[in-house]
């Protein structure tokens, strides 16, 4: 029996990368996975191959939020997880990020997620059970340079996912952090600006000498999902090669 047998589980950002790996550990841990995405295309190419199911979907819109859990509970009738993974970078200095980038990556990465705690909280209240997992970043817990709003938006979902642990721990629905650092996905160009240079001297940079996988951090998204988390809320998870050690 797989580790999510009989989970419901709706992943964000999951046509491809981060959220991609997670989807395809998930059902091939026996778990029912909603994929959403605003990439149409490969969302649902990705759920045809793995067995999913794709719904087209922006995060910061409430009313396909609705929708989302509309459907989910629909075709299944619970919502068990939610992985709050749909997210984007930019580089930008503070002098050189207009207010329009900024409210750009923190409709994203910070109100997507709020969005998607507040659509999926009442169904998993009346189960009085359900794990929420939100990815920020380790620019959530540490300065990052030249990225103010991204760093900002990371470190907002960092202090929503304490205040949901302790506003819904007494309805048994838990709610986590975690805080990747350098992962080689589609966004890591975004990060280096496709200089090879650049993501070399990253890459050295990192303790343990190497970016991590996509499928890496799956598996700690899938322990947040399963119930062998069931002891853990409000927590952060690092996952990213020794980098915030020092």
């Amino acid at each position: 029996m797989g580790r999510l047998q009989g989970k419901v589980c709706i992943v964000t950002g999951g046509a491809r990368g981060q959220g991609g790996a997670e989807a395809e550990l998930f059902r091939n841990e026996g778990a029912e996975v909603i994929i959403t995405d605003v990439l149409d295309e490969l969302g649902q190419r990705h759920a045809a191959a793995i067995g999913a199911t794709f719904l087209l979907h922006d995060v910061r819109s409430e009313t396909d939020w609705d929708e989302v859990v509309r459907q989910t509970l629909e075709r299944h009738g619970r919502i068990d997880v939610l992985i709050n993974n749909a997210g984007i970078y930019a580089r930008g200095k503070l002098l050189d990020t207009s207010l329009e980038q900024y409210r750009h990556i923190i409709e994203v990465n910070q109100v997507g997620v709020f969005l998607g705690m507040k659509a999926v909280a009442p169904t998993m209240i009346a189960q009085h059970a359900g794990s929420i997992v939100n990815i920020s970043s380790i620019a959530g817990l540490i300065g990052a340079a030249h990225a103010v709003a991204y760093g900002a938006s990371k470190f907002a979902v960092r202090g929503m996912t304490k205040s949901v642990a302790l506003e819904l721990a007494r309805y048994g629905v838990r709610a986590n952090s975690i805080h990747p650092g350098m992962i080689e996905t589609d966004m890591i160009t975004d990060v280096t600006g496709g200089n090879a240079q650049r993501h070399d001297r990253m890459a050295g940079a990192v303790p343990v000498g190497r970016p991590a996988a996509a499928d890496e951090v799956a598996y700690l998204a899938l322990y947040l999902a399963s119930d062998e988390s069931r002891y853990s809320t409000g927590a952060e998870f690092v996952i990213d090669g020794g980098v915030t050690a020092g």
